[in-house]
């Protein structure tokens, strides 16, 4: 059966420095020495919202630094239906995994008394023959 497993990749964001002040404003109100990020309440196809931080220098005429990083990832993708082994496949930046299934062919296994397992004969793409032997003693 075909298959597919895809992984988004996901929204992040991230903020360092020194010598700068963050804030953020909302709704008309500051609050400094707050930082922004990401908004979960506010999602658009899976999505997270970015909420805004401000910088100001603490010490103007001072040495400072800032780094700042936003990954915005994947929307949701809408459903993925392989047929006959081939799936039109969103493009996602996170990893995605496609397996075209299997058709038998004329592959065969064969378990002998001997406790000897084979396969044997043509095995269709995406097929495999894995065997394995158990064996039970009881005692009463």
């Amino acid at each position: 059966m075909p298959y597919s497993v895809t992984n988004k990749l996901g929204t992040t964001y991230s903020i360092s420095g020194n010598n700068i002040t963050p804030s953020v404003t909302s709704g008309g109100s500051t609050t400094s020495g707050a930082i922004g990020g990401l908004n979960v309440s506010s999602l658009t196809a899976g999505v997270p919202a970015l909420i805004q931080t401000d910088k100001a220098i603490t010490t103007a005429g001072s040495a400072f630094s800032l780094t700042e990083a936003v990954t915005i990832g994947d929307a949701t993708p809408s459903a993925v239906t392989p047929s006959s082994g081939i799936a039109a496949l969103p493009h996602l930046s996170g990893q995605t995994t496609v397996g075209s299934g299997g058709t038998l062919g004329s592959g065969a296994m064969t378990s002998l008394s001997s406790g000897v397992t084979t396969c044997s004969g043509a095995f269709g793409s995406g097929s495999s023959c894995v065997a394995s032997t158990t064996v039970t003693i009881t005692i009463d």
